[in-house]
């Protein structure tokens, strides 16, 4: 986990941002802002990050969707592990036919999950949709269909991290009915994801959080990196 943020003083700075906010009639997520210093993402595409990162603590205010697409027992076993929605490559390919359907799908949806044998099919269809919005499929061979239950488990509590035009990373980090000491922890895994990626905790410039309708307020990170 990452230690770039101040011990215990970050910890009650989240707490008092939670406390100070309005209590809303629904339940509030808590997104995590990070700006980043010294890198220009177009003179060099390959520093933007994009990953999914599996976070200690699944946030409550909403449950992450899941899509498997394949066959036969590949399927079943989805269905058992309770992935929200199963396709076969079939289905899939009519609904690719239309294009607002597809995108439909690809919205609708945080995860996709598919059998490694079925995607060269049906890559090319959905490509066009879910590349652009960092949703290609992750593909899992028949051979390990014993790993479906967990890799549907671990997505439900992960989130996608990337950057897009500018180098600052947002993604949700938890709910307004979680513990703070729950949120530090999503928090300190997304920043630890971060700092693999640029092998350098001083690209990390500065750390907000803020709940769904608060402002962004920042965090203490250590100095002297």
């Amino acid at each position: 986990m990452s230690k770039l943020l101040v011990e215990g003083d970050s910890l009650k700075r989240l707490g008092r941002i939670l406390e100070g906010s309005p209590k809303r009639r629904f339940n509030e997520a808590v997104d995590l802002i990070v700006v980043l210093r010294g890198i220009d993402l177009k003179k060099d595409p390959s520093a933007k990050i994009s990953e999914v990162v599996e976070l200690p603590h699944q946030p409550r205010n909403r449950k992450m969707k899941i899509a498997v697409i394949g066959k036969g027992e590949f399927l079943t076993r989805a269905k058992e592990a309770g992935a929200d929605r199963t396709l076969e490559p079939e289905e899939l390919e009519a609904i690719a036919a239309n294009k607002r359907s597809l995108k439909k799908l690809a919205n609708e949806y945080d995860f996709f999950v598919a059998q490694a044998d079925v995607l060269p099919r049906i890559v090319r269809l959905i490509g066009p949709v879910l590349g652009p919005r960092n949703k290609m499929p992750i593909n899992l061979p028949a051979a390990s269909i014993s790993q479906l239950p967990d890799l549907i488990e671990r997505l439900r509590r992960s989130v996608r991290i990337r950057t897009k035009d500018q180098p600052i990373v947002h993604t949700k980090v938890g709910s307004r009915d979680m513990r703070p000491e729950e949120i530090m922890e999503n928090i300190r895994a997304v920043l630890s994801a971060i700092e693999r990626k640029y092998e350098d905790p001083r690209k990390i410039a500065r750390v907000y959080v803020k709940t769904t309708m608060g402002p962004a307020e920042e965090l203490p990170i250590a100095t002297g990196r």
